[in-house]
């Protein structure tokens, strides 16, 4: 994983990133502590794995100073390694090759503007009225729809789709098969039958936002979808028209999100939760994986729903209870009326 003839020192690394280096040890790719070989560096960061810190073959262990005793090489010391050894990992990311200009096979609406320094790979359709930013990068077979904007920067890695009326702030990724703007789920019922209710709105991503593959994000009925900046979203997310979600929100995959549902900022969705259409959650919400909501939440906190995984002898056995809860719940209330009623009013 480590970049051709990329080479740090720790103590590079350590001024670089605001560490503390004990040792010596050169770097020249990352790994897992298990994995992790000569030149590599690994991380610590959930003590649960702290049992293969000892027998770790790596250069370098980037740990919390409670651990740094327990490694048996040169370490950099962080608060936080995770966020630390993330930070190194760019350094040795390949970087995207892109050439600037229109790839020959391209097709482009005259009435499109696109910046110089812009690449357009091969069998890209841009429409009309569309604006490509400078730097920015359409990898192969994406699809840029009538009236869209294509920020500063930002990368369409392959064979997304900008359906229409779609504006993308600076620095956003979009990973191949993402559908950005189409119709939203808008449907009337008038004499048995299903009216189309028109999207008139688009969708607006903030800037240094990430998209999944194969994501969907509807456009508005008539106001627009928004995501705020350095929202994050994973794979296989559906979201629904008039969606708001706050910056620096992340939402990991198969989770669904109904039209106008408003999420808050600093929110943590996890894989599989469907959030119900229309309802508000506010900032700093942690939603655990399969949970279902309901209705607004409107205290910071973290919040689950669902059945945890049991044996399924088990589980047959608690489902036929369930049941039997209505009349159970109705049973417990009668004898407590009629206890009550028993009482001799002189002993009170």
């Amino acid at each position: 994983m480590a970049a051709a003839n990329a080479y740090y020192s720790l103590a590079e690394l350590a001024e670089r990133f605001g560490l503390q280096a004990r040792g010596i040890a050169r770097i020249h790719g990352v790994a897992t502590l298990s994995r992790a070989g000569q030149g590599e560096l690994a991380f610590l960061a959930n003590p649960l794995y702290r049992k293969e810190l000892a027998g770790s073959s790596a250069a370098a262990v980037i740990l919390r100073e409670e651990d740094a005793a327990l490694a048996p090489c040169p370490v950099l010391v962080a608060r936080d390694p995770y966020v630390a050894f993330a930070r190194i990992a760019a350094l040795f990311e390949p970087a995207t090759e892109s050439t600037r200009g229109i790839h020959a096979s391209a097709v482009i609406d005259p009435s499109a503007q696109i910046a110089d320094t812009a690449s357009i790979g091969p069998l890209c359709q841009i429409g009309p009225h569309v604006r490509i930013e400078s730097g920015a990068v359409l990898g192969p077979g994406c699809i840029v729809g009538a009236g869209c904007t294509v920020g500063e920067g930002s990368v369409l890695v392959a064979r997304v789709t900008l359906v229409t009326s779609v504006c993308l702030g600076k620095r956003v990724r979009i990973h191949p098969g993402a559908v950005l703007g189409a119709d939203g789920f808008g449907l009337a019922m008038e004499a048995g039958q299903w009216i189309k209710v028109p999207q008139l709105g688009g969708v607006v991503v903030g800037d240094d936002c990430e998209i999944g593959a194969n994501t969907c994000i509807d456009r508005g009925a008539l106001d627009d979808t928004r995501l705020g900046e350095d929202v994050r979203i994973d794979n296989l997310v559906q979201i629904g028209h008039n969606v708001q979600i706050g910056a620096h929100t992340a939402v990991a995959g198969c989770a669904a999100i109904a039209g106008s549902a408003r999420i808050g900022r600093y929110c943590l969705i996890g894989g599989g939760v469907g959030i119900v259409g229309h309802l508000s959650i506010c900032d700093k919400v942690i939603l655990t994986a399969r949970s279902l909501v309901t209705h607004s939440i409107d205290q910071p906190g973290q919040y689950s729903s669902g059945v945890p995984l049991q044996e399924s002898r088990r589980w047959r056995r608690n489902a036929a209870r369930f049941r039997q809860l209505d009349e159970l719940a109705r049973r417990v209330l009668k004898d407590a009326r009629n206890n009550n009623n028993d009482k001799d009013p002189s002993s009170s």
